[in-house]
């Protein structure tokens, strides 16, 4: 009797851990994108470390028509980067950023991970490249290093030091209004944007075509962020100007 008895319990331990090890294996990118169509890096995001808490700040662009967004994550930084059974879904609340022009995750976490975030667009799955957070060895440094020069009226150029970090892949800038509702989103290769000339631009996430002038004697501010190629944002400018 003693023996069935411990061949039962034996048995719905076993059973218990299959149906962990199914539960985790339906949450991961791999079984979400399983038969369907999508398209890899076709999602704007990066990260950051917030300066204060030190928590994980996951930047993302959600297209017009976007639905579906998700938050995925390897358990460490030590995995295969492009293995998409390694990332499983977490839920946590997506706020909005710059008044919903953009998104943001917010989480805490002690160890370092890859992160994606996806979306749902036109039928198809919308994959961002992975992102390497860097909490705890490479920290987000936030300040108001820039220079504005404002000789030409009401089209502010700024500049700010190239490369101070030694891994920058590409910059990504925002003019927003005192509301913190973003007029223009752009990317370039350079340290240096004026607004709104786009002969640097190498990316540009602004909707409108052209995006409204500075009126004189308004403030508006300067968002910079130095992205590095695994999309962790080494440097944030946060700068408040009045239009000339």
């Amino acid at each position: 009797m003693n023996k069935l008895k411990y061949i039962w319990v034996g048995l719905l331990i076993f059973t218990s851990c299959l149906k962990d090890t199914d539960d985790d294996l339906r949450h991961t990118l791999e079984a979400y994108i399983l038969n369907k169509p999508f398209e890899i890096g076709a999602v704007i995001a990066c990260a950051a470390s917030d300066e204060n808490t030190n928590e994980i700040l996951t930047f993302y662009y959600p297209e017009i028509g976007a639905t579906n967004i998700r938050f995925y994550e390897t358990e460490n930084a030590q995995v295969d980067k492009n293995e998409f059974s390694n990332y499983t879904q977490i839920v946590i609340p997506s706020e909005p950023f710059f008044n919903g022009y953009l998104g943001k995750f917010t989480q805490s976490s002690a160890n370092e991970k890859w992160i994606i975030v996806t979306f749902e667009r036109q039928g198809e799955i919308k994959i961002s490249n992975p992102i390497r957070s860097k909490q705890n060895i490479k920290p987000t440094v936030w300040n108001d290093a820039v220079s504005i020069n404002q000789d030409v009226s009401t089209m502010p150029s700024f500049t700010w030091e190239d490369d101070a970090f030694g891994d920058n892949a590409i910059y990504f800038q925002v003019v927003s209004d005192a509301q913190n509702n973003l007029l223009s989103g752009t990317y370039t290769y350079d340290n240096h944007f004026q607004y709104y000339n786009t002969s640097n631009v190498v990316l540009n996430i602004t909707t409108q075509l052209t995006p409204p002038p500075l009126i004189t004697g308004n403030n508006y501010n300067f968002t910079l962020m130095d992205v590095s190629e695994d999309n962790w944002v080494n440097w944030v400018i946060l700068k408040t100007f009045e239009a000339e």
